[in-house]
């Protein structure tokens, strides 16, 4: 199996409960809390590691949640490459509605980088991954980065397989095609609209979206989710679509991270993009069932595989 690495800059200490009801004025009365690692790169490795595969996390951590946090990934058998955040690392949380099974999910913001601490992290990952390894970037930015500093990384990590599954600025700045061209660009309907200007009605508009993008240089794949539409992927070789058998949502936190940890899970076997596509489907599928940030559970993902179809647009 090929090394992965999963980078998390701005990982999270994630806080889940429940209240009978949520509404602004009163004391909100909640449920015993659960504590569980958070940060795309940091659930991109525990669901990867969840479903019998292997992957080395760098994760910055700094103060007393980064010293919990590092607590947690080491308790989860996490292969953990540590490196120094500027500061404390920082807490989310999301409140579940026992009323309506409605949930509320709460980010903060975490450290402020400067150029000196983002050149030591791509020093770190250029001497810590494999020449060819693929390198997940995952996850929000951490404030300070600037949107180019993906494109700055794909300079630096040169042959190595890198992934992209981001937000915001940073997306939009990878949508236009800056050199070097990523390997995988991951993205949700909601945020490949935004970028098309157009509402995407159809998983063939999606698609199309996709290709668009990989032909301006975006990635050499790319992928949009289409929530429980599936989702669909222009890969060079041809448009595709998968279905998602996700008709019972307990949590929606960590779906997009099973995808992608399934997905690069496939391609490290040496498997294609299409089966990748299939199984990290499926791993979505899988993370939707299960409660706060428990991601992709073996039994669920083995049933969710069985029933995922893949076709060609």
């Amino acid at each position: 199996m090929t090394e992965i690495l999963t980078v998390t800059l701005n990982p999270a200490l994630d806080l889940a409960t429940s209240a009978p009801f949520v509404r602004p004025g009163p004391k909100l009365r909640c449920a015993p809390e659960t504590a569980e690692p958070g940060g795309g790169g940091v659930n991109v490795a525990r669901a990867i590691t969840q479903l019998g595969g292997q992957a080395r996390a760098l994760v910055a951590l700094g103060g007393p949640n980064g010293e919990a946090l590092r607590a947690l990934l080491q308790a989860q058998g996490l292969d953990l490459l540590e490196v120094p955040a500027p500061g404390q690392t920082r807490h989310s949380f999301s409140v579940t509605d026992e009323g309506t099974g409605e949930q509320y999910r709460f980010v903060l913001t975490g450290p402020t980088w400067g150029d000196a601490d983002l050149d030591a992290v791509l020093d770190r990952i250029d001497d810590s991954a494999a020449g060819n390894a693929f390198v997940v970037l995952s996850g929000s930015m951490p404030p300070g980065a600037q949107p180019g500093w993906i494109t700055r990384a794909c300079n630096r990590l040169g042959q190595r397989r890198v992934v992209v599954d981001t937000s915001g600025p940073h997306l939009a700045a990878q949508a236009v095609g800056p050199q070097p061209t990523p390997y995988v660009l991951r993205m949700d309907s909601h945020e490949a609209m935004e970028l098309a200007g157009d509402p995407l009605a159809t998983r063939e508009d999606s698609a199309r979206f996709a290709e668009t993008l990989r032909q301006r240089g975006a990635a050499r794949i790319v992928i949009i989710a289409r929530g429980r539409d599936g989702s669909v992927m222009a890969d060079g070789d041809g448009l595709w679509r998968v279905t998602a058998e996700n008709e019972t949502v307990v949590s929606a936190i960590g779906a997009g991270d099973s995808f992608v940890g399934a997905f690069v899970m496939t391609l490290a076997e040496g498997l294609g993009a299409p089966e990748a596509l299939r199984r990290g489907a499926a791993a979505a599928s899988a993370a939707v069932q299960s409660a706060g940030t428990q991601l992709c559970l073996p039994d669920d993902y083995a049933r969710m595989l069985d029933l995922t179809e893949l076709d060609r647009l």
